[in-house]
């Protein structure tokens, strides 16, 4: 298992640089970042993000956290509440309930209109997209992805993936493989002093 606290002090390490934040040094790409971790680490990596925010937002480097978990629940309280999908979940095949569910989530419609309004009121110097292992299989990374890149692109993105990221593809939790996905750097491998 990865040391998850050398994890997050190289993060902090290449988050917190000037030539990150101004997204210096792309090459012309849009500036998306994976930093994967096992999901069997997910309480430690949690508990990572929480104190690399703080640390980040005490040395003036503010953060916007896009947790999928978080916002797809304040959808489905605005649309009727979770209890009214638990209802659904209980007449409806599992095909026709994930139908229903990705119809009520609509990524292009619903889901990232939401998005883009939370960045809009919340200008910050870095994105963190978590959540992604919990909002699975009804919310694919790679979509989400996708359309994000449309939305922020301000500021870095870091994307926190439970799973495994070659720089070409997603594995999810290490055993499902995603659609390719090429945009993004491995954060993990970034030299903060280059």
């Amino acid at each position: 298992m990865e040391d998850i606290t050398k994890k997050f002090s190289h993060l902090y390490d290449v988050i917190s640089t000037q030539r990150f934040l101004k997204k210096e040094a792309l090459g012309g790409e849009i500036p998306f970042f994976i930093t994967a971790y096992d999901a069997k680490q997910e309480l430690q990596v949690s508990d990572g993000i929480k104190l690399l925010k703080n640390k980040l937002e005490t040395n003036g480097v503010s953060v916007l956290e896009l947790n999928l978990y978080d916002i797809v629940c304040d959808i489905l309280e605005e649309k009727g509440g979770v209890d009214r999908m638990a209802k659904i979940e209980k007449v409806k095949s599992k095909d026709k309930f994930l139908s229903a569910l990705q119809s009520t989530l609509n990524i292009h419609q619903i889901l990232m209109p939401k998005i883009q309004k939370m960045i809009a009121d919340n200008p910050s110097k870095v994105y963190f997209l978590t959540g992604i292992g919990m909002v699975f299989p009804y919310i694919r990374s790679h979509n989400i992805l996708n359309n994000l890149q449309n939305v922020a692109k301000d500021s870095p993105t870091v994307t926190f993936f439970p799973g495994e990221y070659n720089g070409h593809s997603l594995n999810l939790f290490g055993l499902m493989k995603d659609d390719n996905y090429y945009r993004a750097f491995n954060i993990d491998h970034i030299d903060p002093k280059a």
